[in-house]
């Protein structure tokens, strides 16, 4: 884990900020098997916090302990601009604030695969999906 230091100036004084934990989504983190996608949609448990539709799996078998997968509906929005504006947003959100429910899932040793599924017919403004983001990871986290 790498140590950052951040430097702003505001008003001639120095602020000096430190970071200790590192907001990255790996692609190991991504959820991109085609049999793990479909036994998630098959056997997969779900709950909806408007406009976001949950669905996710306990597995043993994964490699990782948290893997996630975004999709929007595109008969909601015809564009590929617009869905991929949204799941760009969807992963932003998920990848600032995932790192309380991997610690959680790696404490416990389990192993979840999610997959967001945006089902709201707007486009979303970030700090909505933000907010809708974290309880969804705090449903997930006590679920798990």
């Amino acid at each position: 884990m790498g140590l950052f230091f951040i430097l702003s100036l505001s008003c001639f004084s120095f602020n000096i900020y430190l970071i200790t934990e590192r907001f990255t989504l790996k692609a190991h983190e991504r959820l991109k098997s085609r049999t793990l996608i479909q036994q998630l949609f098959k056997e997969g448990k779900s709950f909806s916090v408007f406009p976001l539709r949950i669905i996710y799996l306990q597995s043993e078998n994964q490699k990782f302990s948290l893997q996630a997968g975004f999709t929007v509906n595109s008969r909601n929005f015809k564009k590929a601009v617009d869905r991929n504006r949204i799941k760009r947003l969807m992963r932003e959100t998920y990848r600032l604030q995932k790192n309380k429910l991997l610690n959680q899932l790696t404490k416990n040793h389990k192993n979840l695969g999610v997959f967001f599924v945006y089902t709201g017919k707007e486009l979303p403004e970030f700090h909505e999906l933000f907010e809708k983001m974290q309880r969804v990871l705090e449903k997930l986290g006590d679920l798990g």
